[in-house]
């Protein structure tokens, strides 16, 4: 087993850490205060440096590379903020991706050039006022008729919701109950009877736009259709790989928080001499990193197990599940020992510890994955309906 990074990866990380602190550090602090996301130009930038896309293939516009060269891009971007990396969460380990397996042809010209360019972004959008957890309980129909697919519901808590190019739509696409019935449709932001409720105001993940969605009579073309009903396994194989992204963004979180503290601590004197000093704080800061390197360590192995494919669920709930876990712990631990400093929004630490509870949440969440886990290692789903 070689935990050695290859010569492209080293580069291509060193690129990332440069584009992403040089040019897109002084601009996160502005997306924080003012709660708005990365701009067009500057996510086209990303494009021009090949960070979006990094393992769709090429025929796409991608780099065509593995997901753990995508894992590698993302964790050097989400350390400066979620809302600077979110653009790399989305076109690798998002929507996109379900798109480049289960979509068209003609749908997957047609978007993922786009999206790996930095022309658009794509936003997923599944959960619903009583669709959440209990995901299969989703109510938004999308009717075939003929050559076009006729939507019609509500959406709920979907990030990038107002100001993504396009959406991916888990919906009832048959009369069959249940997971039976769901698949998934593409959905253009310029669609008449389309709409968007308020942005919402969350504690964290700010530069992270979501919002309501409503869907009246919206008409797409059947090239449009991503996954036909019945295809709702499909779909979660795709979320799979979303939660190593959102994993990801748990871990540099936490990475920032503990390279922040460790600069803090050398410099903050009591008693005389630097805090660092004291065994107390270095024994947080062991155990801090030790939570840090083994949640890298379960993301890793969630996406090289999977060979080209979709992470297991099984490794992607543990890979998940851990690191949501550890980011709340280790921001938490971090903003602790820098006392009033750490709790000052200046800090930027207090941000840290605000968005590190927000990745539990999404994308499935703490305990939700502590199911898929159990399930897994029995072999058996468990209703929790019963």
């Amino acid at each position: 087993m070689d935990f050695s990074l290859t010569d492209e990866q080293k580069a291509l990380c060193e690129a990332a850490h440069d584009f992403a602190t040089k040019e897109m550090g002084p601009k996160a602090k502005g997306l924080e205060d003012d709660n708005v996301p990365v701009t067009f130009d500057d996510r086209m930038r990303m494009g021009e440096y090949g960070f979006l896309g990094v393992n769709v293939a090429t025929d796409y516009g991608g780099l065509g590379l593995d997901d753990l060269t995508a894992v590698l891009i993302l964790e050097e971007f989400a350390q400066v903020s979620p809302a600077v990396a979110f653009p790399v969460f989305e076109s690798c380990f998002g929507p996109a991706r379900a798109i480049e397996r289960f979509g068209s042809e003609t749908l997957k010209q047609r978007i993922l050039p786009r999206i790996c360019r930095g022309q658009s972004i794509v936003a997923i959008s599944m959960s619903e006022p009583d669709a959440g957890s209990a995901l299969t309980d989703l109510k938004t129909r999308a009717e075939v008729r003929g050559d076009t697919i006729r939507i019609n519901g509500q959406k709920r808590w979907c990030s990038g919701a107002g100001h993504a190019d396009g959406y991916l739509v888990y919906c009832r696409l048959s009369d069959e109950p249940g997971a039976k019935g769901i698949g998934a449709v593409f959905v253009d932001s310029d669609k008449a009877g389309l709409s968007f409720g308020a942005q919402e105001q969350l504690m964290g993940f700010r530069g992270i736009p979501s919002a309501d969605i409503y869907f009246d009579d919206v008409d797409v073309g059947i090239d449009d259709r991503v996954v036909d009903a019945g295809g709702f396994k499909l779909l979660m194989e795709a979320f799979d790989l979303e939660r190593c992204g959102n994993a990801t963004m748990s871990l540099s979180i936490a990475q920032s928080a503990l390279d922040q503290v460790i600069d803090y601590v050398q410099e903050r004197q009591q008693f005389g001499r630097p805090i660092v000093e004291f065994q107390a704080v270095q024994l947080k800061l062991a155990n801090m990193a030790m939570k840090i390197e083994a949640a890298r360590l379960l993301i890793y192995r969630a996406v090289e197990n999977a060979s080209r494919g979709f992470p297991s669920i099984k490794d992607s709930s543990i890979a998940k599940c851990f690191a949501n876990e550890m980011v709340r712990e280790v921001t938490g631990d971090a903003l602790q020992m820098m006392g009033g400093y750490g709790y000052h929004k200046d800090s930027g630490m207090e941000q840290r510890f605000r968005d590190a509870w927000g990745w539990g949440i999404a994308g499935g969440a703490i305990d939700i994955q502590k199911t898929n886990i159990a399930s897994a290692l029995i072999g058996k789903r468990f209703s929790q309906r019963r």
